[in-house]
C-alpha cells in the first residue's frame, strides 16, 4: 500500500510538472493566442474582479509623464530631465497562463516608458555577460574590467558586479551630471548632512538609485562594446518575437567612446527621462521567457543559473535580488502569496510579475503602485 501511494505521489508531482511546462509561445507579428480561462479551472468571474481593479485603480500621478517625473522627485536637488520622456496612456495589462492570453485590458499595443522595470533587462543584459563569459564571475571587482576611474580608489575599488547589481554597492561619485548623494536622499536629516555621510562598506546597505544603476549600464557597455540596445535586441528580443516599437534611451548627453566609436550609455530607468519605452505585449513575452526559466521554445536564451542568481535575496534586502523584486517575508511581503513570486516594478505602476508555481504572468501598467499587491491577491484568488 505504502508502495502505491509512494507511486501515486510520484504521479501527480510528474503531471504537474508537464502542465507547468507546456508552455505555448506566440509567433512574431502574430496575436498572442487566447484560451478562456475556464480551460485552466480559473473562475472568471474572480478573474474579471482582478481586471477591474486595474482599470479602476489609475496611478493618480499626471499622463505627462514629464511633469510626473518633476513632481516625483521634486525633493532632489539639481533633479531635471536629461532624456527623452512621452505622454502615457491609461491602464493596460496582460495575464498569461501557461504563455497562453487568459486575459487583458487597455491598449496593449501603445508604447510607454516603463521607468524602473528596465533594471530588470539591465540585469539580463549582464547575465548574457556572464553567460558568455565576458564577465567570470559577479563577485569580481568591476574596476578589473574598467580601469578609466570610474571605480579607482579606496572605496570605489571595492565594488563588485554583485554590489551593483543589487544595488548595495554605496558607488560615490557623479556621472552624466547626477550625483550620487543627490539622488533619491532620505527624508531624514539635511542634505549636507546626506551629502558629507560615511560611505558604506559595499555589500552592506541597500540604497535604491538611480545615478549607480547607470552607472552599471556604463561599465556593461564597455564590457560588451557595443551599445546595450544593441545586446538586447541581439541575444533576447528578436529571438523572442518582440516587436519593432521599443527603444531604450539614455541621456541625450550620455555620449562614451569605445575602440574609436560614440556609444550611448542607456539609463536603467525614467528617473531623469529616457530609458525603456514599450508595449504591454513585449513585457509580457519577457516575463515569458524567465516564467519558462530563460528558455524560449527550444533554445535557452538566457541560463537558468543566472536567474537563479538574479532572484536570490541580497543580505542587505530579502526583497531584492538583481534587479528584481522577491516576494519574501520583509517589507514588500504580499502576505497570503507564494514567497517564489518574483517581479519588475517600475514607477507610475508597472510591473511584470512572475508566479511560476501557477504558471502566471501578469503585466500591468498604471496601476496606483501602492495597490500592486491587492490585484495580485484577487489574481490569486481565481486559482483554482
Amino acid at each position: 500500500m505504502r508502495t502505491i501511494k509512494f507511486l501515486y505521489v510520484i504521479l501527480l508531482c510528474t503531471s504537474s510538472l508537464v502542465a507547468q511546462d507546456n508552455f505555448y509561445f506566440p509567433e512574431s507579428n502574430a496575436e498572442w493566442l487566447e484560451k478562456p480561462s475556464k480551460d485552466f479551472k480559473i473562475n472568471a468571474d474572480k478573474l474579471l474582479e482582478a481586471l477591474e481593479f486595474a482599470k479602476n485603480n489609475e496611478y493618480s500621478g499626471s499622463r505627462d509623464l514629464r511633469i510626473a517625473i518633476l513632481q516625483g522627485f521634486e525633493r532632489e536637488p539639481f533633479h531635471e530631465i536629461l532624456g527623452p520622456t512621452k505622454k502615457r496612456g491609461g491602464p493596460a495589462g496582460m495575464i498569461l497562463k501557461n504563455g497562453y492570453l487568459i486575459a487583458k485590458w487597455g491598449d496593449t499595443k501603445r508604447v510607454d516608458m516603463t521607468f524602473s522595470v528596465t533594471k530588470s533587462f539591465l540585469s539580463t543584459v549582464a547575465g548574457l555577460a556572464l553567460d558568455k563569459g565576458l564577465i567570470a564571475n559577479t563577485n569580481d571587482k568591476v574596476g578589473q574590467y574598467v580601469w578609466d576611474g570610474t571605480f579607482g580608489g579606496d572605496h570605489n575599488g571595492k565594488i563588485t558586479w554583485e554590489h551593483l547589481l543589487q544595488q548595495n554597492s554605496d558607488w560615490s561619485g557623479e556621472l552624466w551630471g547626477g550625483k550620487d548623494w543627490a539622488d533619491r536622499p532620505p527624508m531624514e536629516g539635511g542634505l549636507d548632512d546626506w551629502k558629507f555621510r560615511a560611505l558604506n562598506e559595499p555589500g552592506t546597505v541597500m540604497e535604491y538609485n538611480d545615478v549607480r544603476v547607470n552607472v552599471l549600464a556604463y561599465a556593461l557597455t564597455h564590457v560588451w562594446r557595443k551599445p546595450l540596445p544593441w545586446v538586447l535586441k541581439e541575444n533576447i528580443m528578436d529571438k523572442i518575437g518582440a516587436s519593432t516599437t521599443w527603444r531604450w534611451h539614455g541621456y541625450g548627453h550620455a555620449w562614451t567612446e569605445i575602440d574609436g566609436l560614440q556609444m550611448k550609455s542607456v539609463t536603467g530607468g525614467g528617473h531623469s527621462g529616457a530609458g525603456l519605452f514599450i508595449n504591454t505585449e513585449d513585457m509580457a513575452r519577457f516575463g515569458l521567457l524567465f516564467l519558462n526559466k530563460g528558455k524560449w521554445k527550444s533554445e535557452q536564451l538566457i541560463s537558468e543559473s543566472w536567474i537563479k542568481k538574479a532572484i536570490a535575496p541580497s543580505k542587505p534586502n530579502v526583497n531584492y535580488g538583481y534587479m528584481w523584486w522577491l516576494n519574501k517575508k520583509g517589507d514588500r511581503h504580499w502576505e497570503g502569496l507564494s514567497e517564489n513570486i518574483y517581479y519588475a516594478a517600475g514607477f507610475g505602476g508597472n510591473f511584470i510579475v512572475i508566479d511560476r508555481e501557477n504558471g502566471l504572468v501578469v503585466v500591468t501598467r498604471w496601476l496606483e503602485p501602492g495597490k500592486i499587491g491587492e490585484m495580485m491577491t484577487l489574481v490569486n484568488a481565481s486559482l483554482p
